[in-house]
Order: C-alpha cells, then structure tokens, then sequence
C-alpha cells in the first residue's frame, strides 16, 4: 500500500510540474515536423521518456530546458524517417492546369499541415509574448523551417524562436556551443533565401482580420464572385493541398472562382489556425447534408487577402474540435 501512495504521488508531482510546458512544446514539435499529427505524436513521447527518467532528473538545468531536450531529440529522431512537409508552392512551378489528374508522386507527399491556434496559444501571458508565438506560427515561416536540415532546424528553433542560450542549445544537442553557433549562421541564411519576400506582409488589426474572414465566408456561402475578387489581391496566391496545383495572379482569382459553385453549395465556421484567420469549409452533399471539406487559412493583409491555402483534408476537423457533418440551415 505504501509502495502505491508514492508512486501516486509521484505521478502527480511530475503532472504537476510538467504539464504547464504542454502546449510550448507541442507549438515546438509542430515547428519542428510540420504536421499536428506528428507533433502530438512527439509530444506524448516526450512525456512518457520524462516521466521513466524523472526519478534521475538532478535539476542541473531548469526543467523546460529538460523538457526541450527531450522534445527536440525525439523529433530529430523522427525525421530521420520522414520527409520534409511541402506546400504545393515548394514542389514546382504555379500556373498547372487544375483539371490534369495528379501526378502518381503526388499520392506519396507527406504535406504540411495547419495547426489550430487553440492547441498552442499561451493561455495567459503577457500580449507581447502571444503576439510573438502567433507570428512564429504562421503558415510561411513553417513552410520555409521545413527546407533546413533537421539540426539547423532545432538549433534556429531552439535559439532564435525560444532564446535559449547557445551553451544550453549545444547541451540539449550533444553539440559544442561553437558548433551551435555555426549551425545557426547557415540556417539563418538558407531561410533568408528561401523565405518569399511577398510573405513579409503588412497584417491589419485582428478585428480586421476578422472582419476579412467573415466577408470571406459570406462571399462564398453566397457564391459572389464580385464579392470574392474584390477581397482577393490582383497578386494572390492559391494552393490546394493535397494536389500539387498551386496558381497565381489573376489565375489564382479566376481559380477561387470557380470553386464557388452556386449559393448554398458551402457552409462555413470561422476558426484561427497558424496565428491567421482560417475557414472549415463543409460542402453540400446530393442529399443536402453537409460534410467536411477542408480547412482554408487565409493570409490577411491591409490590402486584401494575399494568399489562400486550402487544405482538403477532412480528417483536421477533429483537431479543431468540429464535426464530420454540419446542420443544413
């Protein structure tokens, strides 16, 4: 019986400890992998290595320092076996032609996938801090992490996003803190080159971010094309994951477009994913039910929406807390 009130105990003192680090570490994971599903799947490995190696834990670093430790080395381990996530722009050239069937490699991508910011947002903190966890989540710079070699990767994470300092940085890697700073300089250069200058966009206030969302769905659930054009940049950009067609400039208007159909065809909840205003799109079945789409994250600027990424893949609705089906109204 005493053997058993300990280790109760004891798994309550690391609950206790540990889990106020939960969502830091999964909005890391995510950073890391790209993908909600591996980054969850990370993060409750992190927390079953901590929770066998607590016992041994010395406290000779701070425990989020440990944690991190962990969490970036289980990811580094996992991306030995996996891919980069792309989105379409990261793959080829925009302008295919939509109505082509998908090239046979396309089945085969492991694509970058949103995140919704209730999973990783801070719960209380101070706006400076939410502000920057917001922009270090944003769909771009996420896309742009994933061209750097997996440890280039951990160490611009690790010290550029959280600000741990290079010896920690180095400890945490089994690296030499020369070595840290090394690693740094290239990965702030290669994501110099590959991080898209239209990107580093002017973002209105939130409430007119999410006054362009709710036009945006409005405009869809009514099918006005007018509408849409005119909250469309004339440089917009639109891709539609999981096909690797992507479009920009006025094909890219035209494109959206032509996926509104006729009013009614869409039902729209307005969600936030990656920092950004986002859409779960739900779309009219024969039968007149409802079932889910995908979700749309949008890119809001003081000029317009700048870029479309429409996921199309049903299975994110349940990270977002939403249902297959959506009531017809």
């Amino acid at each position: 019986m005493e053997q058993s009130t300990t280790t109760t105990a004891d798994r309550q003192d690391f609950t206790r400890s540990t889990e106020p680090f939960r969502r830091e570490l999964l909005a890391h994971c995510y950073r890391m992998l790209g993908s909600v599903d591996d980054a969850e799947d990370l993060v409750q490995e992190t927390y079953l290595r901590a929770w066998r190696s607590f016992d041994s834990f010395e406290g000779r670093s701070s425990l989020r320092t440990w944690l991190y430790q962990i969490a970036s080395n289980a990811c580094l381990t996992a991306m030995e076996r996996r891919s980069r996530r792309p989105l379409p722009s990261g793959l080829g050239s925009p302008d295919e032609d939509a109505s082509m069937p998908p090239a046979a490699a396309e089945s085969d991508v492991l694509w970058l996938q949103p995140i919704p910011d209730a999973l990783v947002r801070p719960e209380r903190g101070d706006p400076a801090a939410i502000a920057v966890s917001r922009e270090s989540l944003r769909l771009a710079l996420i896309a742009s992490f994933q061209y750097l070699p997996p440890r280039q990767r951990a160490v611009l994470l690790l010290r550029d996003v959280l600000a741990f300092p290079a010896a920690d940085v180095a400890d945490m890697l089994g690296m030499t803190t020369a070595a840290v700073k090394s690693a740094l300089q290239r990965a702030r250069g290669r994501l110099e080159e590959v991080a898209p200058a239209a990107d580093q966009v002017a973002e209105p206030p939130e409430p007119e971010a999410r006054a362009l969302l709710d036009q945006y769905i409005q405009a869809f659930e009514t099918a006005d094309a007018a509408a849409l054009k005119q909250l469309l940049r004339r440089d917009a950009t639109l891709e539609l994951p999981p096909s690797a067609a992507w479009f920009t400039g006025g094909r890219a208007i035209t494109e959206a477009v032509n996926g509104l159909g006729s009013p009614g065809d869409w039902r729209m909840l307005a969600v936030a994913a990656n920092g950004q205003p986002a859409a779960a799109a739900y779309h009219r079945q024969p039968d007149g039910s409802y079932r889910a789409y995908g979700i749309v994250v949008l890119t809001a600027t003081v000029t317009g929406i700048a870029r479309l990424v429409v996921f199309a893949d049903p299975g994110l609705f349940g990270w977002f807390g939403l249902s297959q089906t959506h009531d017809s109204p």
